[in-house]
């Protein structure tokens, strides 16, 4: 008898907020023919059921979706989902590609490139780049002095093996969720009673310096593109670490040959194989480069819309590529870009106005799905490309404690650093707000 001829079919996994915001995946696999088949946690339930009733929406067309139940501070937990779910799809498609676009599915979607034999950023790498302790075990000459507290071992932990200031970083979670400075043992054991039992946690000496990204395109053990980007937190007003502002590419010229040398160290380290590295560092004043942490998927916010504003092409289609196994490559970066997350005041949020011509606020929140910003030539004017709101309105806005707080960014580039400082000056002025105090029991 004949063989069964099955699709081709793309497994592409993580958070779908993390999907609909870089829909351009979906995009470029539908351009290819290839059907897309996704995992996605069950906390996304109502808004892909929302979104495959939408002709509009790019989403609308996946071929089947598979969710994966667990909590996001538990190791391992969405492991047995999506190998399940690829086991059912192994015996209806022929699966060319897998690729996980958001943190907590990075180590599944190892494993199940691995399995199928496909490009991958391998077992090592997607392992340790999903927890924080394996980090600093494998990586200790660019780790910062640190000490594992185990899981049910919060209370056994001794004050003197800690070194003061110091950082709490849950092993498990994203988004800078969980992660705060302390300045005393006492402070210390109050943070870690805020932890479930079941989490490993990291605490760790905290390196004082500015804040780095490193985005990395690898293909066959090889760096195809490496650059540096600068970021700006809320540490300075408060002891978390919710990411405020990033600049593609930084303009710190005395800090970015190390630190794109240190990060190729660490993807060899890893024997990190195909895919894209995200990278976070902090240089101190001596110019030493520490590692924060290193994810084996592409970067969050609107990283890659600001490659795309800077080189003039998006950078999904490469990572596409690379997951297929086709040659891949990326231009030179041309404009200096920015994006910055607007601080805001607690309470209800009732409009967003913006006094900039041709501008119009972008309420994404409803599908998630960010608009095209179309990139302009190198010798453009210094340019507002679009301002988005995060929060659906009447939303309560609270303090900004993780990323999933931030309610307002603005994307922006110019041809000179000096040109970008300048213009988020003016465009932070032309955004307005309207924030009313909550009622009783928000």
């Amino acid at each position: 008898m004949p063989s069964v001829s099955h699709p081709n079919a793309f497994i592409l996994m993580g958070g779908f907020g993390a999907v609909c915001r870089n829909s351009r995946y979906l995009v470029e696999l539908a351009s290819r023919g290839v059907r897309t088949l996704l995992i996605t946690p069950g906390m996304w339930r109502a808004e892909v059921a929302a979104a495959l009733q939408d002709p509009d929406h790019p989403a609308h067309g996946l071929a089947d979706v598979a969710y994966v139940d667990g909590n996001v501070d538990s190791e391992g937990v969405f492991v047995a989902g999506s190998v399940a779910a690829a086991m059912r799809w192994r015996a209806r498609y022929t699966l060319v590609g897998v690729a996980s676009v958001s943190e907590v599915l990075v180590e599944p979607a190892g494993l199940l490139a691995d399995a199928l034999g496909l490009p991958g950023a391998g077992l090592r790498a997607s392992r340790a780049c999903r927890s924080k302790y394996l980090q600093r075990w494998y990586l200790p000459e660019w780790s910062p002095a640190s000490v594992t507290v185990p899981a049910g071992d919060h209370d056994c932990l001794d004050g003197g093996s800690v070194r003061f200031p110091a950082v709490v970083k849950p092993a498990g979670r994203h988004s800078s969720d969980g992660v705060a400075a302390v300045e005393s043992w006492d402070e210390l054991r109050d943070c870690l009673a805020g932890y479930s039992a079941h989490e490993t946690v990291l605490v760790e000496e905290r390196i004082h310096g500015q804040e780095f990204s490193v985005e990395s395109l690898v293909q066959n053990g090889r760096v195809l593109f490496s650059s540096v980007s600068r970021k700006e937190t809320t540490e300075s007003v408060t002891r978390r670490f919710v990411e405020l502002a990033h600049s593609v590419p930084s303009d710190r010229d005395e800090v970015n040959d190390k630190l794109l040398t240190a990060n190729a160290e660490v993807i060899g380290r890893l024997d990190f194989g195909d895919g894209i590295v995200h990278s976070e560092w902090r240089v101190t004043e001596d110019g030493r480069p520490y590692l924060m942490e290193v994810a084996a998927r592409a970067p969050g916010d609107g990283l890659l819309a600001l490659y795309h504003l800077s080189t003039g092409e998006p950078m999904e289609p490469q990572i596409t590529r690379i997951a297929l196994g086709e040659p891949a490559a990326y231009p030179s970066l041309k404009r200096y870009t920015r994006q910055v997350y607007l601080p805001h005041a607690e309470g209800v949020l009732a409009d967003v106005t913006v006094d900039w011509p041709g501008v119009e606020p972008a309420w994404v929140a409803d599908s998630g799905v960010w608009p095209d910003m179309v990139p302009g030539s190198p010798d453009d004017p210094p340019t507002l490309r679009a301002v988005l709101v995060l929060q659906p309105r009447g939303s309560v806005l609270s303090p900004l404690n993780s990323s999933d707080d931030r309610s307002v960014t603005f994307m922006i580039d110019a041809r000179t650093p000096e040109e970008l400082d300048a213009l988020e000056a003016r465009v932070r002025a032309a955004i307005t707000l309207d924030v009313q105090p909550s009622r009783p029991g928000n």
